[in-house]
């Protein structure tokens, strides 16, 4: 009888300390962000790329730092991007531990727009990763994203046009064995956002929003505020 008490106390304690490793997801986070993006002159070729800080809490504890960028390429007569970038992300633990996780990732990415109407701008975003996480054998992730902006007050997303913007990603792991005994699932997770923006001048814009993020383990909002430059 002893035995017994003994192993439903020690896997209730189990549980318990497993919930408290992971975010608050009544807490909410913050994202501060930077996008850009510039053409090369009488070229196909160009650059972007993008500068993340996310944080578990509005102000503090370092969810991630995201320095991204590549080389994008534009085919003549016809309306797509394709890019090949490289990305260093630092990932943090939520709470009080310290302990941070290195990550490289190689992606390659296509994105297309579509019109819809006068009003409704929708762009497809695909990206296939290769990535190298610390203590961790190599992983790949498959990624789609639909953005929905909807200007407000004007056609195109140019200076004094306020606008919705709208997106979801989901994210699919290219296999599940990381290494060691360890698997992951093939849903790695959901991002649902709802915002609006105002086109600051006719190459930069402001942006606002809510994201929900979901994954296997837990689902929590994030504020996101971001600035898009097309340098």
């Amino acid at each position: 009888m002893k035995k017994l008490v003994f192993s439903i106390l020690f896997s209730f304690l189990s549980l318990f300390s497993f919930a408290q490793s992971g975010p608050d997801e009544d807490q909410l986070g913050a994202w501060y962000m930077y996008f850009f993006n510039k053409s090369f002159n009488n070229s196909q070729f160009g650059i972007q790329g993008d500068v993340q800080f996310r944080l578990w809490s509005p102000v503090s504890d370092l969810e991630q730092l995201l320095i991204r960028s590549g080389l994008t390429y534009s085919p003549k007569n016809a309306d797509i991007l394709f890019t090949l970038g490289y990305a260093n992300i630092t990932t943090g633990a939520f709470g009080e531990d310290d302990a941070t996780v290195m990550e490289n990732r190689v992606y390659q990415e296509a994105l297309f727009p579509t019109k819809v109407g006068r009003n409704f701008l929708f762009t497809h975003r695909f990206r296939y990763e290769q990535r190298w996480v610390e203590s961790q054998d190599l992983r790949t992730r498959y990624r789609y994203n639909l953005f929905l902006n909807v200007p407000l007050n004007g056609t195109t997303l140019d200076k004094g046009i306020v606008y919705l913007a709208m997106y979801n990603e989901i994210f699919l792991n290219g296999q599940r064995d990381i290494g060691e005994g360890r698997t992951v699932e093939i849903f790695d997770r959901n991002r649902l956002y709802l915002g609006g923006g105002y086109g600051l001048l006719s190459n930069l814009r402001i942006q606002g929003g809510w994201m929900l993020q979901t994954t296997d383990n837990w689902s929590k909002g994030q504020l996101q505020f971001s600035l898009h430059h097309k340098l």
